[in-house]
Parts: structure tokens; C-alpha cells; sequence
């Protein structure tokens, strides 16, 4: 039992100078004074074979008299086979159980795309992927608590009828845009999930889940091609295109002989291109599939490319009158003041197509010059690494082809026109 000491006065415990001290009526009762002036109650005892330091609150918050009510209730929990330091432990454990239960959806997303971001290719693939939960999900569930989430908030979020489509369920009208929303509320769960925040089954699950209460995608959706330009056009629609001044129609033909996608043509920059092999290779973070993509340039592409004069102050091929990347419209311009109804994106139909037509090479190999991802791994490498030789007679051949008239004979096909 420890020595009771001197019981002090409340002006003797005012005045006391740094150093710990007991100050009586209690045993084991202390004022810890730190030399800044800081002054703690701290009760020492024995609870079974331990021996704990119990903090009893700060002074002069907590008054003398008040101390030693508590230092008496504390004693009297001990001797009834308590431990005050053990449960105490235990309440703030439950606290930050129940704290980590109420995470919100909302919040469980930021730390979900913080965590992330390093695996978008781009900032704007990340943008659109939060953008998609900003808009769509948050609104519903966003100061939901994430545990609290189930299949009804769910179904909400992808049945929300959409004004600028007469009020049709998102999932109905924008399948495509319900589908990736679907697939990332998913994945925002599954981490809520593994962190603790939220236990059962995930709700946003498809298969053998949502997929027996929605419609399937492939029902709902229906594929939106982009408008082409038929190979047999190609020649007259080219000789017209030269004729039209400025970057962007420039662009745009590179895009064709190319047979590359928009963005890829407007991010192009010099130093990717290799005048002496006649090489373009396109880094990966510019590609869709996120891999590298190299391009054999036909003798047309390399002329067009050797008639630029490079822009001071930039290194893009074909900058913006600024010396910025290209808008994703402008080549879409060029075609609407040409009066077409094809879109920039249709002209790799258009390649395939010929392709598949007009040609003899493997459908693989046209499928690794548009850098589609093919299903066979080994075969994919095998095509990217060394067929290189095969892709540039087959850009070559493309080339010739939108570069002539049909053979004398064949059926010319008219340029056709909005207007038309």
C-alpha cells in the first residue's frame, strides 16, 4: 500500500514548482509540473501484477478536490478486480471500430483514386474516372456511410432518370456511361472492403448479381460506328484534302496514312519521329492501349513530314497557332468545310476495311498497325517486335492506293456530302 502524503491545500498545489508531486487525501495521487508550467494528475497504483500510471485530467481544469474524487472512484474500480487503463483501451478500440464503419463513399473515393493515380496513363483518363463518380454516384450515396451501401442504392444510382433524355434511366439511355460507372463504384467497394470499412458481399458486383436484375449491355446499347469514307472514295477525297490549307488538314492526312487515331497525330512531337528509318513511335502513355506503338511512315507520310518547318518554341509536329496541342475538333472542322459526313475516327475503318478487301495480309497484322490489342500475348509481341518490314509494304501499299485513281474500268464511287 502506497504512503499517503501530506494532504496539500489548493494554494500549496497552485504554487507548486516542475517536478512531480503526491499531494495526499489519496494514495498514488500526483501533479506532474513540466517546466513550461504544464501541470497533469497522474494516479500510480497496481492493477493485479501491473503497475499503471492513470492520468486523471490536466490542472486547473480539473480541480484538486475533483482529482481526488477520481483518484478514490479509481481505487475503489480496482479493488473490485477492474482495470480503468485496460477498459479505457478498450472503449477508444470500439471508438475507431465504429468511426472506421462511417468512412463515406465519398471519402472512400478520393483515398481510392489517390491511391490510384499512378496507374491512369494520363491526367485526363483520371479526371474522367472521378468525374464519373462526382457526377453520377456521389450525389446519392456520396455522405453515405460505405458500409451502410446496398444493392437499392445501387440500382438508384444506375436507374436515375437522365433530363436531357426525356427521363430515361441512365442505365437505359448512357449504357456505356451506367457500365463504367457500375465497374468503378465496384472497385471503390471492393477497397472499402479490404480496409475494413464495409463487410458482405459488393452490390455493385454483375455477374450473378446485377446481371439478373438489368438489362444486359450488349441489349441496351447499341453500337455507334464511326461515319467512314468507303476505300473506292479515298483517292478524290485525298486530292481534295491536299488542296485545303492549315495544320489541321495536314493532321489529318498524316492521320490517314498512318492510320492512327486523332489524338495520337495531334500529341505527335519530333523527336518520336525517325526521318532516317522512317519510324514513328508513339510512347505509350499517348496509346490507348498504353504501349508503345511504332509506326513504319510511308514515302507519302515522310514527304508530307519533311515539308513541315518545325515551330519555334514547341516540339509538337503539328502545333496550334499558340504552340499547343491541336482541339480534338479541329480535325473534325476540316471535314465539316469540306462538307462530309464522315468522321477523322472513320478513315481506320476505312484502312481495315481495304485491308480485309482489297489485300492479302493477315488479318493480325492489320490489326497491330491499327495498335488493337491482340488477344494472343506471344503472337502480339511477336507482330509489334519483328514484322515491322511487313507492316511498312502494307502502309506503302495503303498510301499508293489513296494516292490513285481505280484502275481504268472499275466504278468510280462519288464523293458523297452532307448536302448531297
Amino acid at each position: 500500500m502506497p504512503k499517503v502524503a501530506k494532504e496539500l491545500s489548493a494554494l500549496e498545489v497552485k504554487n507548486l514548482p516542475p517536478g512531480s508531486h503526491a499531494v495526499g487525501g489519496v494514495a498514488g495521487l500526483n501533479l506532474e509540473v513540466t517546466p513550461t508550467g504544464g501541470k497533469t494528475w497522474i494516479l500510480r497504483v497496481r492493477t493485479g501484477s501491473k503497475r499503471r500510471e492513470i492520468g486523471l485530467g490536466g490542472y486547473p481544469s480539473t480541480s484538486l478536490a475533483d482529482a481526488r474524487v477520481k483518484a478514490r472512484e479509481t481505487r475503489e474500480a480496482i479493488a473490485k478486480g477492474q482495470d480503468p487503463v485496460a477498459e479505457k483501451q478498450a472503449a477508444k478500440a470500439a471508438l475507431l471500430a465504429q468511426q472506421a464503419s462511417q468512412k463515406t463513399f465519398e471519402w472512400c473515393v478520393a483515398c481510392y483514386v489517390a491511391e490510384r493515380k499512378d496507374e491512369w496513363k494520363n491526367a485526363k483518363h483520371q479526371a474522367q474516372w472521378l468525374s464519373t463518380l462526382q457526377t453520377y454516384a456521389n450525389p446519392i450515396i456520396g455522405k453515405l456511410s460505405v458500409g451502410a451501401v446496398g444493392l437499392p442504392h445501387v440500382l438508384e444510382i444506375l436507374r436515375q432518370p437522365q433530363v436531357d433524355k426525356a427521363k430515361q434511366p441512365l442505365w437505359d439511355c448512357k449504357n456505356e456511361t451506367a457500365s463504367r460507372l457500375r465497374g468503378r463504384v465496384e472497385k471503390v467497394l471492393d477497397w472499402a472492403t479490404v480496409h475494413g470499412y464495409r463487410d458482405g458481399l459488393n452490390p455493385a458486383r454483375w455477374k450473378g448479381h446485377l446481371d439478373a436484375i438489368l438489362k444486359n449491355p450488349g441489349k441496351v446499347q447499341k453500337t455507334a460506328h464511326h461515319k467512314s469514307i468507303p476505300y473506292a472514295e479515298m483517292h478524290p477525297f485525298m486530292k481534295t484534302l491536299r488542296q485545303q490549307d492549315g495544320t489541321g488538314a495536314r493532321a489529318l492526312e498524316f492521320a490517314i496514312l498512318c492510320a492512327s487515331r486523332s489524338g495520337e497525330v495531334r500529341g505527335a512531337t519530333w523527336n518520336e519521329i525517325d526521318l532516317k528509318n522512317g519510324l514513328w513511335t508513339v510512347p505509350g502513355e499517348r496509346m490507348k492501349a498504353g504501349k508503345p506503338h511504332t509506326v513504319p511512315l510511308s514515302k507519302q507520310a515522310l514527304q508530307l513530314i519533311a515539308a513541315i518547318e518545325p515551330t519555334a518554341g514547341t516540339d509538337l509536329v503539328f502545333p496550334s497557332p499558340r504552340g499547343k496541342v491541336l482541339s480534338d475538333m479541329t480535325l473534325t472542322a476540316v471535314m465539316r468545310r469540306m462538307e462530309l459526313e464522315a468522321v477523322p475516327h472513320g478513315f481506320r475503318s476505312t484502312f481495315r476495311t481495304w485491308g480485309g478487301e482489297q489485300t492479302a495480309y493477315a488479318r493480325d497484322l492489320l490489326e497491330t498497325a491499327l495498335a488493337h490489342t491482340l488477344e494472343n500475348k506471344v503472337e502480339a509481341a511477336y507482330m509489334h517486335g519483328t514484322q515491322i518490314e511487313k507492316r511498312r509494304k502494307l502502309m506503302q501499299e495503303w498510301a499508293n492506293y489513296v494516292d490513285l485513281p481505280q484502275a481504268q474500268g472499275e466504278n468510280i464511287i462519288p464523293l458523297k456530302s452532307v448536302n448531297a
